[in-house]
């Protein structure tokens, strides 16, 4: 008899309940065990979904903000699909490499998400769409379509607390969950279902990348998540949000202490295990980039090497294999820089067959080095000069930048440059987001607009 422990059993969750397909995928862990099985669903049965998802209402404004909130109740501490939240999020952090404390903060985080996902949803709503009436006429703020496809990342639970605003403003969802962490997206959607939204209102749809596309052309919008060549395909459509790196910056000018500021710096890289699209990737210093770029390699050095489910864990976990492959790309694109840390390995064997990740700090010869748009899913950072010649060009295209200066001119013309799209000013790390306040923008200007509605009674006879 084998002691094998049983594979978590990830059913599609289709219109008609758990849905287990002929194909099926092993998800294993970061030293190669198998963990859970997915099932990948065909062509037909997407199709079917997203017919059903169309026939479907939403459900009233009251019930879905309770039926939200016992989503997030149930996600954050019941047991769901046969998993305590503790098993749950020890699945995840073996098969994501995260280590334990980050996904205890997602499962946090997705928790308290849901239940306030109508208010943060109504954060995007125009100020004229409040106003209840202009004589006759309103101005309402209506859904652009009935139906939202998800192309999920992978990269970190708390990616699945954005989504559920969809489902607050009446959207009905399919979610093809990442196939690398497929646990929490089958989690989330389990419990949406338990809540009390209707099997036809959220679906699951676990597929290959070729029905992934019927998936996105079959709904009224999409949200994708991937690197540059998904947001490539997708930057000149009007019914496909794409979400790519982040490339999160830190600014630092002259005037700037940079002692006094160097926890901001090294949280900024390294918290969220450096996984997180809005970890800070490059540092810009206005004079000699060398003094930094030393600080914070000494700071990083000091992280230890833990197997993820540790409670002191801080650095991502990877099999040794994919861990070599991130650090022969990392040494081929770092020709030309300078090594502060990391130059010589990135990867430290567990022993079991999986690798931790750990810092790397690299200094760059001009703002322009095309290493600065790097992005690795480690705490991996590029330290460049900036000078005020090289103005706003180098810190463009991040989803954050982090200001370290007095410069009110400066920060003007970086808060009027749109494709920097947040801007904090002092200690504020990039990974830190405000509740409530834009991510990478509102999610309701994508999903909503605005309209006029005139209600005139008829004139009596």
């Amino acid at each position: 008899m084998s002691d094998a422990p049983e594979l978590i059993r990830l059913d599609a969750l289709g219109p008609s309940g758990p849905y287990r397909s002929q194909a099926r995928e092993t998800v294993h862990d970061v030293t190669g065990h198998p963990v859970a099985e997915l099932s990948l669903v065909p062509r037909l049965y997407v199709r079917r979904g997203l017919a059903a998802l169309r026939r479907a209402r939403p459900l009233p404004v009251g019930e879905r903000t309770a039926a939200l909130a016992e989503a997030g109740r149930l996600f954050g501490s019941a047991t769901v699909n046969g998993l305590t939240v503790q098993e749950y999020e020890h699945a995840v952090t073996r098969v994501s490499g995260l280590p334990i404390a980050v996904v205890r903060e997602a499962t946090r985080a997705v928790a308290t998400g849901l239940a306030g996902a109508y208010g943060f949803a109504g954060q995007a709503r125009p100020r004229g769409s409040r106003d209840a009436s202009y004589g006759a006429s309103n101005a309402v703020w209506i859904r652009r379509g009935d139906v939202l496809a998800v192309l999920a990342a992978g990269n970190h639970p708390g990616i699945h607390e954005q989504w559920a605003e969809a489902l607050a403003l009446g959207y009905r969802v399919a979610v093809r969950p990442s196939r690398r962490e497929p646990l929490s997206a089958h989690r989330l959607v389990s419990a949406l279902h338990a809540a009390g939204f209707g099997t036809d209102r959220v679906v699951l749809l676990p597929s290959d990348h070729g029905v992934a596309d019927d998936l996105v052309a079959g709904a009224d919008l999409a949200m994708v998540y991937g690197g540059d060549a998904v947001v490539d395909a997708y930057r000149a459509s009007t019914t496909v949000l794409p979400h790519g790196p982040g490339r999160a910056k830190i600014l630092v000018t002259a005037d700037a202490d940079v002692p006094r500021h160097l926890d901001t710096i090294v949280a900024s890289v390294s918290e969220q295990a450096g996984a997180a699209c809005v970890n800070t990737t490059a540092v810009f210093v206005e004079g000699d980039p060398a003094p930094v770029a030393r600080a914070i390699a000494e700071r990083l050095a000091g992280l230890p090497s833990l197997a993820p489910e540790s409670a002191a864990a801080v650095l991502p976990v990877r099999r040794v294999d994919a861990a070599r492959e991130l650090e022969k790309f990392l040494h081929a694109e770092a020709a030309g820089a300078t090594a502060w840390l990391g130059g010589d390995t990135v990867v430290d064997e567990l022993g079991d067959g999986a690798a931790v990740l750990r810092p790397a700090v690299f200094e760059l010869p001009h703002a322009n080095a095309p290493q600065a748009r790097i992005e690795l899913p480690f705490p991996c950072v590029w330290v460049a000069p900036w000078s005020r010649e090289d103005g706003v060009g180098p810190l463009r295209n991040t989803i954050v930048l982090t200001a370290l200066t007095s410069d009110q001119e400066l920060i003007a013309r970086l808060l009027d440059e749109p494709t920097i799209r947040n801007l904090h000013v002092g200690d504020h790390p990039t990974h830190v987001l405000v509740p409530g306040l834009p991510h990478d923008g509102y999610l309701g200007d994508f999903l909503m607009r605005s309209k006029t509605f005139t209600h005139r009674a008829p004139t009596p006879p």
